[in-house]
């Protein structure tokens, strides 16, 4: 029996937050005694493991979307939610309800017996109890930090991906890229099929790769793509039997292409009967919130993108710049104090006219202030920015400064821009 009992979804999660001194716990060991004893068969669903420092969760969107057109069912595992916490866990492109995960934690609670687990560790067993009992001809699962001890690693994959490698979350991978790169890197396995799509790979990732067997596909080596003058890109890769593939005349997409040239090698190597004909539709079609998530509020645009380190500060400053505004580029910005500020800026000030910061009252939350003073450093006016005690009271102070032609980016956590569709009364 269950140590413990509750009737509703939010009363199970508020125990769970409760119930491990950490946050974070990297290590299989415990979660591994507990996945044991709850005797999960996914034998019935092709696992794909994505990790990587950016671009893993529009790699599983742009998969599931593919995938799901091709007429297969697809389970999708993926954090942090923005709204409810039913995001983490999809199956048919929607959040599982509530009923599922209660059974999903209920039958965790009868497993684990004395063994603590993180909220983490809760949530990918709570996947994998789902896609166990409805048995998805594909299963996507997001890693969380790293990857060589994060919960998700307790699976073999059948195909590894790690789409890049950057420096983030310094506290827990340290601030080498290559010593990053072998940790995302435990997530290969042994004579399995390997993807990475950063560009310039870290040495140990393909050391590791190499020393494992791992049948391993490197972007600019075994796969790439190319830019055409008219918005179109072409796309080369390698089949499972190493022979040469190529598709032609791809329409412009939401998500970053870098990211759909490894989404297209995974598909030659997955092993499953694909129809490439659907495919740059597909692609096209698929979105995610909060990456570069274009809506409207009170008549005037806003994209949402949780550009939180450098790399991504880069990549949405080089898509601003590549459509610039009629007006204006109003920035509403809140940031965690661990992560790389001061680069994250300096990627975005040249495409920003004005700054509206906003405090984030979480654990880490960088505070509107200290922002201000991190530009003013880099040289922009103090009457170009705004300081706000909230994400909701930035965007109310947005209203009386927007001008026809002015459009409005929300970036720099995935707490601002859960904040700002919660403010908007959007649904996540």
């Amino acid at each position: 029996m269950p140590k413990v009992e509750f009737n509703t979804l939010d009363q199970w999660l508020s125990w769970i937050e409760s119930c491990h001194p950490s946050e974070i716990e990297l290590g299989l060991d415990r979660l591994r005694q507990v996945y044991e004893a709850m005797a999960l068969d996914l034998s019935h669903s092709r696992k794909v493991i994505i990790g990587g420092t950016n671009g893993k969760g529009s790699t599983v969107a742009m998969l599931d979307q593919i995938l799901r057109d091709q007429g297969y069912s697809v389970g999708c595992f993926t954090s942090p939610h923005f709204i409810r916490y039913n995001e983490r866990v999809k199956l048919a492109g929607q959040p599982v309800n509530d009923e599922i995960l209660i059974d999903a934690f209920r039958a965790i609670e009868a497993a684990r017996g004395e063994i603590s687990l993180t909220y983490f560790e809760y949530n990918t067993l709570a996947a994998l109890y789902v896609f166990a009992q409805q048995k998805p001809d594909v299963a996507l699962l997001e890693v969380g930090l790293g990857g060589r001890l994060d919960a998700v690693n307790i699976i073999d994959a059948d195909i590894a991906v790690v789409t890049t490698v950057s420096v983030d979350h310094v506290d827990w991978l340290g601030d080498d890229r290559e010593q990053i790169g072998y940790e995302k890197a435990g997530i290969y396995r042994s004579g399995a099929v390997a993807v990475c799509g950063d560009a310039n790979p870290p040495q140990k990732l393909i050391d590791y790769a190499t020393e494992i067997n791992a049948d391993l596909h490197l972007r600019n080596r075994d796969f790439n793509l190319q830019f055409g003058d008219d918005g179109l890109w072409d796309w080369s890769g390698v089949t499972a039997a190493k022979e040469a593939v190529e598709l032609t005349g791809l329409p412009d997409i939401h998500l970053p292409k870098a990211n759909a040239a490894t989404v297209l090698q995974v598909l030659q190597l997955i092993d499953m009967p694909i129809s490439y004909d659907k495919v740059p539709a597909s692609l096209a079609n698929a979105s995610l919130t909060g990456r570069m998530q274009k809506l409207s509020y009170n008549g005037f645009p806003y994209t949402l993108d949780v550009a939180h380190n450098p790399e991504a500060a880069e990549y949405l400053a080089g898509r601003l710049q590549a459509s610039p505004a009629e007006g204006r580029t109003l920035m509403l910005l809140g940031m965690l104090a661990d992560k790389d500020i001061d680069q994250v800026l300096n990627f975005l000030v040249p495409v920003v006219d004005h700054w509206s910061l906003a405090t984030l009252a979480v654990p880490r939350g960088q505070t509107s202030e200290q922002l201000q003073q991190k530009l003013a450093i880099q040289g922009v006016a103090v009457e170009s920015t705004a300081a706000y005690d909230s994400v909701q009271e930035a965007l109310a102070g947005l209203e009386g400064l927007l001008q026809k032609g002015d459009r409005v980016i929300v970036a720099g956590s995935f707490f601002t821009v859960a904040g700002a569709l919660t403010a908007m009364n959007m649904d996540g």
